[in-house]
């Protein structure tokens, strides 16, 4: 064999050794899935030093201290028709959940006792209002989000827990678009991250997003590249990968299995541009470990491997809902189903 047939030869063995090491390196997680026998419709998720929390109809709530192998019932058993869409885990005794409904029916729970108990903490009043998703900065200071009443979404804050809150003043928000809604979804319709930062998304015949910089005070928005032509269509939930780059993923639920812009991400340019995920329908909630990153959807879920700009499928299992701490992600979705990742 002469010199260039050997170096031919080394080069693709190099090239052959290099795809093998990708492809393990790209080798996607499976997720450890179970039922739970009630079949709730589950559109809520948590991780707190170590503790995961799904919530939904019916009032139910269940919490696993061993990475989802065992799961403890300590649902609102005194409450069955509440229908819980969002929680915020503070730590392992302390944690909120967020109701949804007209009027009355739109609530605030809290445990201090790790789920033994709860007490409503806060009750929206206005029989027009519809609570949509909430976040925190800490334990003191967090947000709510909440349907337009007299034009404008209802934006509060609170500084002592969720035991009172104040409404934005409605000329710190962008003017309402026509048919303009949000989706309380999956939890992360709204979100907070250090420095007073805030998005939440809408949708309604647009795809929007609007963002403060002053712990929800006053708002900015942006046009979002989503799908926008329906009532039901447009942004659903909001992620940050482990770049801090902000996305925002969406569709449509009542054409679930559509083909269509599904996420979009903010360029350093301050632009929103769509991402690759192939368009495969309605996705409500997105979650990042290191560069490894997954959407998912009622009907299915996608992975990346690259921060979230290039995706490809990964599991015919869908769910409504994700949260993520450390090397842990948790996903819970319709009958019951919840899966967790430990990478």
């Amino acid at each position: 064999m002469n010199i260039k047939s050997l170096q031919t030869l080394l080069s693709l063995l190099l090239l052959f050794l290099f795809s093998v090491t990708i492809a393990r390196a790209e080798k996607s997680p499976e997720w450890n899935l179970h039922q739970f026998p009630d079949k709730p419709s589950l559109r809520s998720s948590a991780i707190k030093d170590g503790i995961i929390w799904v919530a939904g109809t019916k009032g139910t709530i269940y919490k696993s201290l061993d990475k989802g192998m065992t799961w403890l019932n300590v649902s609102l058993k005194q409450q069955p028709e509440v229908d819980i869409r969002d929680i915020q885990a503070f730590n392992i005794s302390t944690a909120i959940l967020m109701s949804v409904g007209e009027g009355e029916n739109s609530k605030l729970y809290k445990t201090t006792d790790a789920g033994a108990s709860w007490q409503v903490l806060y009750q929206n009043t206005d029989e027009k209002g519809f609570f949509d998703s909430i976040d925190f900065w800490d334990e003191n200071n967090g947000l709510l989000l909440g349907d337009p009443v007299d034009g404008n979404y209802v934006i509060k804050r609170t500084k002592d827990g969720g035991k009172t809150w104040q409404r934005a003043k409605t000329d710190g928000m962008p003017t309402l678009l026509e048919k303009e809604a949000a989706f309380a979804a999956s939890g992360n319709t709204l979100i907070v991250k250090e420095n007073g930062k805030a998005w939440y998304t809408s949708g309604g015949f647009s795809a929007s997003i609007l963002s403060s910089n002053d712990f929800g005070q006053t708002w900015a928005r942006q046009t979002l590249p989503l799908y926008n032509k329906t009532q039901t269509a447009g942004g659903y939930g909001i992620a940050v990968n482990n770049q801090n780059e902000l996305f925002v993923v969406g569709g449509d639920y009542e054409k679930r299995d559509g083909k269509y812009n599904n996420a979009a991400v903010l360029n350093k340019k301050g632009q929103w541009i769509n991402v690759a995920t192939g368009n495969k329908g309605l996705r409500t909630a997105m979650v990042c470990v290191k560069a490894t990153c997954i959407i998912t959807g009622k009907l299915g879920s996608d992975i990346s491997f690259d921060n979230g700009h290039n995706w490809q499928s990964f599991h015919k299992q869908g769910f409504y809902t994700l949260a993520t701490e450390s090397n842990v992600v948790i996903a819970a979705g319709a009958d019951g189903q919840v899966g967790v990742i430990v990478f």
